[in-house]
């Protein structure tokens, strides 16, 4: 049987350890040449890799840097040929309700969720449209992204992070837009997973540890969001393309984006004094927002 990316070249970025390193040995084992990319050393999954039987090299660099992003990919296409997929996985956290929340704690998670992702998409982007121009396109360019449950749900104490990760989930959409015309999908994931990330976070580990005992398999396992991402970055994703996927152990959902509720027209503008009725309204006939676990909000 074959494998899902027999031969095709794809680039995990914080690929040293949790949910990368997971993307990078599903990579390898279903035929693709793996670049892993990390700020600290990803010589170990390289070696795990190579111990597989498969291929792969390691380049230490930060992705939010211009100019080490678009080396990452140069490495990837210079050792193996072609780029075919790029995972943007690589992401920090630095919870903070609010109140009390430092600049520095802001401007380093939108700079390696949000800044990375754009660098890392932006030359892979242009790399394909250079092969376009070619006469030479990449066979089913991909590209792959990291949102998160925060992100599209809220959770306290997250407001960089799940800003950001929001971000990239909007970012995925308009991607997929723009890119279209190159053939190239773009889509993303929402993992729930337990990693050193959320080693801290004492009451998201406890619950994911439940529901693990409830079902009898390891919902945390970082594992579980590899083969999803792995197809999303394979030519079996044809057709699918600007969307985001929430993945929980085996749980895989379409997560909705933003749509045009109930509306209240009239013909003019609305002068403020008369919004009283008007705007609550128009809130009590929506859908409730849900939070993180699925539950309305009240």
């Amino acid at each position: 049987m074959s494998r899902l990316c027999e031969g095709r070249v794809v680039v995990v970025t914080g690929a040293a350890t949790g949910i990368g390193r997971e993307h990078a040995l599903e990579f390898a084992r279903q035929g693709a040449r793996v670049v892993v990319n990390d700020v600290a050393s990803p010589d170990a999954v390289v070696k795990e890799i190579i111990d597989l039987g498969g291929e792969a090299i390691g380049v230490r660099a930060d992705v939010s840097e211009w100019e080490s992003a678009d080396l990452l990919l140069r490495s990837a296409i210079d050792r193996f040929g072609d780029l075919h997929a790029v995972v943007n996985n690589a992401g920090i956290l630095r919870d903070k309700m609010l109140v009390t929340m430092p600049l520095e704690h802001w401007d380093a998670v939108m700079k390696v969720h949000l800044r990375g992702t754009f660098c890392v998409s932006r030359h892979a982007a242009a790399y394909w449209r250079e092969q376009q121009k070619a006469g030479t396109p990449t066979a089913h360019p991909r590209i792959v992204n990291t949102s998160s449950p925060s992100g599209l749900f809220g959770n306290v104490g997250q407001s960089n992070y799940g800003a950001a990760k929001a971000g990239i989930a909007s970012f995925t959409v308009i991607a997929a837009d723009e890119l279209a015309r190159l053939g190239v999908g773009v889509n993303a994931v929402a993992p729930t997973a337990l990693t050193d990330m959320t080693a801290g976070l004492d009451a998201y580990v406890e619950k994911v540890r439940e529901d693990s005992a409830a079902v009898g398999f390891d919902v945390g396992s970082p594992a579980n969001i590899s083969p999803v991402v792995v197809w999303l970055a394979s030519a079996h994703s044809e057709g699918v393309t600007g969307r985001v996927l929430t993945v929980k152990g085996g749980e895989i959902s379409v997560a909705e984006t933003w749509v045009k509720g109930p509306t209240a027209v009239k013909q003019g503008r609305w002068d403020s004094t008369e919004l009283d009725d008007v705007i609550p309204n128009l809130v009590a006939r929506a859908r409730t927002n849900t939070r993180i676990d699925g539950r309305p909000r009240p």
